[in-house]
């Protein structure tokens, strides 16, 4: 086998566990949820040990061998690494300029935003002051 074609294989296969880790994840936060809202014998299932901690690991591990299992999803995870790798990232000094420039237009857009808050704010007050509606008494 080609080390390209197997070094695509791991990355996707991490890939897949890293899928089936959120997946996990994921199952535990909603078993908590239930766990917190559920009353009677649906909430103390869920609460229990083996519920709580053994189905978000079977989830995960369920996910993770689905995925492998799945010769096309294996086919599309090998596609998309290969993808990966022909992405062109730009240089340090690229990206540090560019982040400099949001840095610099982030602050100069906060400063026109305050600086509009502070001016409208003091012209709400002042026609609040001249009561020109006649609406205060």
């Amino acid at each position: 086998m080609d080390s390209a074609v197997a070094a695509n294989k791991k990355a996707a296969t991490v890939g897949f566990m890293i899928a089936g880790i959120l997946i996990g994840i994921g199952a535990k936060v909603l078993l908590d949820s239930i766990g917190a809202i559920a009353t009677g014998a649906v909430g103390r299932f869920v609460t229990m040990d083996l519920v709580r901690h053994g189905f978000p690991v079977l989830a995960g591990l369920g996910s993770f061998v689905a995925l492998q299992a799945n010769a096309a999803v294996r086919v599309w995870g090998d596609e998309v690494v290969s993808e990966l790798k022909k992405i062109v990232w730009p240089s340090r000094e690229h990206t540090v300029r560019m982040t400099l420039f949001v840095c610099i237009m982030l602050v100069l857009s906060g400063a026109a935003l305050g600086l509009l808050d502070v001016v409208s704010g003091k012209l709400i007050q002042w026609l609040l002051s001249k009561n020109l509606f006649g609406l205060l008494s």
